[in-house]
Parts: C-alpha cells; sequence; structure tokens
C-alpha cells in the first residue's frame, strides 16, 4: 500500500542554482516549504488558538481567526494549506515523473504508477476518515483530503505525461473556465441557475446524488466529488511551475520573477472573479483557485530565492525535517495519541508554567515532541513514501 523507504536524505540533492543541478537534483526549497505547510496542520495552528485564549487580545484572536475556515465564502490563511500541499506535489512532477521518462520509462510504466500512487491516497483517506473498523456504507465517509490529493495528482499526471507544456496551460486555464460554467448556469432542482449556497449549488447536489456514504457536512462535503476537478488545475498550475524551475534555460533569479509576478498577477485577476464567483474552499471555486494559486507561487519564489540561490539553507531546516515525512506525520494524528505522549514528558512545564499560559506552553511542546519524532526519523534516513 504505502513504503517506509531508507535511503539517504541528502541523495541527488543538490543547489538549484545551476540548470543541470535542477535537472537532476531536488529543490531542498521545496521541502522546507511542503514542511511550512505541514507545520500548521501538525499543531502550529494550536499554539496561536491557545495564545489568542489565554491573553484575551484582539490583535492575537485576528490571528487566531486566520488559523480557521470560513464558513463559506471568503478567505482565510488557513484555507491556504491544503491547495498549497497539492500545489507543490505538482511541482515536484517534472523531477521525478519528467525524471523517468529521460531515463527511459515507457509512458504506460509511468501512468500505471501514477493510478496506482493515487488510489493509495484514496484509501489512505477513506482508512483516515473512518479508521481500520467495519462501518455499515452509509457511515463510511470516502470523500477526503488525501483522496482529493490523490485523484487530482493522479489526473495532473496523466495530463503531464501526454501533453506538452502548452497544452498542460490550456488544461489549466479550460478546467476552471469549465467549472465555472457549470456553476453559473446550473443549480440544485428547485434553485435558480448560478445559487451558490451550500444547499443550492450543482456541485454539492451533485455529491448527494452520486457519492456513496456520508458527506462531511450532510448536505455538502469540502473534498467532494464534483469539486475535485477544479482542484485538478492547482496541481496542473504546480507541475507548470515545476516545468519552469527543472525545464527553462532562464537564470534561476529570472524564474522568481516570473512566479513573483504571475502570483500578483493571479491574485489580482481572484478578486476580479471574487465578484462573480466568489473565492471559496468549499467549492474549490475558480476565483479560489486563483487565489490560493498565487499566493502558492509567491511563497515558492521566496523559498527558491533566499534557498536555492542566495544559498541560506540553515533556518529552514527546521522545516524541512517536516516536509520529508509529511503524510507520515498528517496520518500519525489517527494512530498516535500524541496529547497522551506530550502530557507524559511534559505536563509538568504547563502546570509550572500555570493559567492561563500553561496550555500555551503545551501546545508548543506538541510540536516539539511531533518534530522530535520526524527529526529521529531523518537521522535514520526513513521516509514514508506512497
Amino acid at each position: 500500500m504505502s513504503t517506509i523507504t531508507a535511503f539517504p536524505a541528502q541523495a541527488g540533492e543538490v543547489s538549484a542554482i545551476t540548470g543541470e543541478g535542477e535537472k537532476k537534483g531536488r529543490l531542498y526549497s521545496l521541502d522546507a516549504l511542503r514542511g511550512f505547510d505541514m507545520f500548521w496542520i501538525m499543531g502550529g495552528g494550536s499554539i496561536f488558538h491557545e495564545i489568542a485564549k489565554a491573553t484575551g487580545s484582539p490583535f492575537w484572536g485576528a490571528i487566531a481567526e486566520q488559523l480557521e475556515h470560513p464558513d463559506w465564502n471568503g478567505f482565510h490563511f488557513y484555507d491556504l494549506i491544503f491547495p498549497l500541499f497539492l500545489f507543490m506535489a505538482g511541482v515536484s512532477t517534472p523531477y521525478s515523473v519528467g525524471r523517468e521518462l529521460e531515463k527511459g520509462k515507457s509512458r504506460t510504466q509511468l501512468l500505471l504508477r501514477v493510478i496506482k500512487r493515487g488510489l493509495i491516497l484514496v484509501l489512505l483517506g477513506v482508512i483516515y476518515n473512518n479508521g481500520l473498523q467495519l462501518h455499515p456504507v452509509s457511515e463510511i465517509r470516502f470523500c477526503s483530503v488525501l483522496g482529493r490529493i490523490g485523484l487530482a495528482y493522479m489526473f495532473a499526471n496523466i495530463i503531464y505525461l501526454y501533453t506538452k507544456e502548452r497544452a498542460q496551460m490550456i488544461w489549466f486555464v479550460g478546467i476552471i473556465v469549465a467549472y465555472w460554467l457549470l456553476l453559473k448556469f446550473t443549480a440544485a432542482p428547485g434553485f435558480a441557475p448560478g445559487d451558490l449556497t451550500m444547499q443550492g449549488n450543482f456541485a454539492s447536489y451533485l455529491d448527494r446524488l452520486i457519492v456513496p456514504g456520508k458527506l462531511y457536512l450532510g448536505i455538502h462535503d469540502p473534498e467532494g466529488f464534483a469539486s475535485t476537478f477544479p482542484a485538478i488545475s492547482t496541481a496542473m498550475l504546480g507541475i507548470i511551475t515545476g516545468n519552469l524551475l527543472r525545464n527553462s534555460p532562464m537564470l534561476p533569479v529570472k524564474k522568481v520573477g516570473v512566479m513573483a509576478v504571475t502570483g500578483v498577477i493571479f491574485l489580482v485577476l481572484a478578486q476580479i472573479w471574487n465578484l462573480d464567483f466568489p473565492i471559496n474552499k468549499n467549492l474549490w471555486s475558480s476565483s479560489f483557485v486563483l487565489q490560493v494559486g498565487g499566493i502558492s507561487l509567491l511563497l515558492l519564489a521566496l523559498f527558491y530565492y533566499v534557498i536555492d540561490i542566495a544559498g541560506y539553507k540553515k533556518w529552514a531546516f527546521f522545516f524541512r525535517v517536516i516536509g520529508m515525512n509529511s503524510i507520515l506525520i498528517y496520518i500519525s494524528a489517527h494512530f498516535i495519541d500524541w496529547s497522551y505522549t506530550n502530557n507524559a514528558f511534559f505536563k509538568w512545564l504547563g502546570q509550572l508554567v500555570g493559567e492561563p499560559f500553561g496550555a500555551v506552553a503545551l501546545a508548543i511542546t506538541l510540536v516539539f515532541v511531533k518534530w522530535l519524532f520526524l527529526y529521529f526519523m531523518y537521522k535514520k534516513k526513513v521516509f514514508l513514501k506512497v
């Protein structure tokens, strides 16, 4: 299903400053950005929530609010976590699948591998949602974060395998435009065309109609079938970016400029499109694709410049340790009682600090305990790969 592999953590890794190095190597900045992304899921967000509770400060409260999802329309920083991960999965495609093509692997071989990986992630998502228990089908939630990553990754990689770069760009644009038109001119029965409420939009209605088991919100699932299609565009944007980083003859600094300028343009277009098709993570709306795509491009441009071009790597080691085992730390929450472990080692510290900041201290140590586990895996050169 998935494998624990042991190999040199630095194998094949080189600075991305030289063109030949980029083609062969692993981007340190990509691992670091992936770790930065996962940091918020593995407990970084909880630290700020506890600080907000302890201080009662409007400032910390505003930050904590950014680490929650809006109920429906709108955008908070926390909405970026999932699509940023999917974007980075796309960026890695030219470095993995592309390299295998160059080594002589056939497209059929790689197609089977891509499909296998996608379906394994779907299965892991079902297990993550429901545990290793028997449930009636009606009580199983089949939609999941890992499932969406698996399906979007799979279809984006299939497009990558059988198309050139120009066609990949057309697919990126075509999917989000088609999705916008679909939701603009359709609706659930009894609602006016273009209704984008949770009850009335066509994507949620389609999920209620065809998705087996239960939906996360009863009438809607944020990882539903229909909204997976625009998520393919998020992965495609990552692939297009990976092509730029690995294959373009541009100087690395110019690549940073292209990513930064494109990111800003995407953010402007997202605000314009928001007027007609609101930014909405639940629907993975087309404006949301541009919003998160723009921010993802800006973040990757920053990390790539600072780490791979300027060479400032030491500060990013903390995040790289997380990023090298991102799937492992994500699924571990369902199989390891991290709170129990944290209390076993550090409850005394929370008691010593006292209220109201004892909970803040324990939130910090929880991240520390998880990071130490990942560091141990890193030092042993053991990584979970799907």
